[in-house]
């Protein structure tokens, strides 16, 4: 097989996504972000990261850290709860019970999270915080580490005094054991090493606030006579607007706190690509819940010459070539693409096709004409649509390969890797 003119195999933070290939440094992706953000690290610790820096993401399996780092890029994002981390400070009302900060090492690996503790009253043992939103419908999604006490084993995630949005977690399990409401659009939870769980719910709003609860229940029972010493712990809460969520915000100055939008784009130029053929290869995935429209493309700076590939609405992957001569489009349906997938798009005028995970998937033999291709980016071609998900390379070939090639260059190499790359549990 040829060798990649442009190659990106995430391997290193910094103010720039490092390509390997070329050499010279012309590959690299610009990156931006304005103040800090967390990522998963090689030991699966939370971990924050500097204004300016990319993020190199360890995926889970089952609570542990399996195969190699991506390139995390992500919306901006805020973080509504002022004291993420203290549930001893007074924004929290505490109902029926107690809380002791700094109890247990927590997902970062310091001594910081909070003890939850149920107190002797019949009754609910739970704490809140109230946050003043706007509007009405509007997707939110609430999300906390939790861990099971010992004595203490669900959790209880809810938004208000009604049943607009209900989740019961169980924490030795690792499973979610109820949950409804008619506000309620999901619910998750995610495994972290040493015994932590990060609980997810996603719901609408019914009024202008927002009551965030977390409260212990007793055999999937939320209101009964407390013991006095059942507890879970508790780090890392977060609600942000939005249908899905996102990498964790840290937010302990008693406001609010966003994470900017990321960027990452003007990797190549004019002599790195090939306006007449070539390949565009990337191996990508968004976030669960994520409809919005996210792509990749080569371009001359803007949509009328551009080669894209996009994730678009509810697992639909797309791509559309714009030349002087014509529009070419496909689409492909029942996508996860919440996974990696390997994707390839060959151009060529008269030779179009797009593989997926070792298949060919489209092929299309229309005539095109591209011209002044200078940019690979990760966006739509003039910065609309930029691409959120998660990076695990990206390789461009600037001759169209062979179908063998494509199949080679699509197709995972063993059943670990293929494993890994889709996130599946090895028993």
């Amino acid at each position: 097989m040829a060798k990649p003119k442009l190659a990106l195999i995430p391997a290193a933070q910094g103010s720039k996504l490092f390509s390997v290939l070329p050499s010279s440094g012309v590959g690299d992706f610009d990156f931006s972000r304005s103040g800090k953000a967390t990522r998963i690290n090689s030991q699966g610790l939370i971990e924050e990261v500097a204004n300016g820096q990319s993020r190199l993401n360890y995926p889970m399996i089952d609570g542990k850290v399996v195969g190699c780092p991506h390139h995390i890029l992500e919306p901006a994002r805020t973080n509504l709860i002022g004291y993420s981390e203290d549930f001893s400070n007074s924004d929290w009302t505490k109902f029926n019970s107690s809380v002791i900060a700094n109890s247990i090492i927590s997902p970062d690996g310091t001594l910081n999270a909070s003890k939850l503790i149920e107190d002797t009253a019949n009754g609910t043992h739970r704490i809140s915080d109230t946050i003043i939103v706007s509007g009405t419908g509007v997707a939110y999604t609430q999300s906390v580490f939790a861990k099971s006490g010992g004595n203490g084993r669900y959790l209880r995630m809810f938004r208000g005094s009604g049943t607009y949005n209900n989740a019961v977690f169980d924490l030795e399990n690792g499973t979610i054991v109820a949950q409804g409401g008619s506000r309620l659009i999901s619910t998750k939870i995610e495994k972290y090493p040493n015994g932590w769980y990060r609980c997810i719910s996603t719901y609408t709003t019914q009024f202008g606030n927002i009551a965030t609860y977390y409260g212990l229940q007793n055999d999937n029972t939320d209101s009964y006579q407390g013991d006095g010493t059942s507890s879970i712990y508790l780090w890392g809460a977060q609600l942000e607007a939005g249908s899905y969520p996102t990498s964790y915000i840290k937010s302990n100055s008693g406001s609010t706190t966003t994470r900017s939008a990321e960027t990452a784009n003007g990797s190549g130029d004019a002599a790195t690509f090939n306006d007449s053929e070539g390949v565009l290869m990337a191996e990508i995935s968004r976030q669960d819940d994520d409809v919005s429209t996210t792509a990749l493309s080569i371009n001359n700076g803007a949509i009328a010459n551009s080669v894209n590939v996009y994730y678009y609405g509810t697992n639909t992957l797309y791509f559309d070539i714009f030349s002087g001569v014509a529009t070419v489009s496909g689409q492909i349906n029942n996508v996860d693409t919440s996974n990696s997938n390997k994707i390839a798009l060959k151009y060529k005028s008269g030779d179009i096709s797009l593989y997926v995970n070792g298949f060919e998937l489209i092929t299309e033999t229309d005539a095109i004409s591209l011209s002044g291709l200078k940019d690979l980016d990760f966006n739509f071609g003039a910065g609309n649509h930029p691409f959120y998900g998660k990076t695990k390379q990206i390789q461009y070939y600037n001759s169209a390969l062979t179908d063998s090639e494509l199949e080679q260059l699509t197709s995972w190499t063993s059943f670990t890797e293929m494993a890994q790359g889709q996130l599946y549990t090895i028993e």
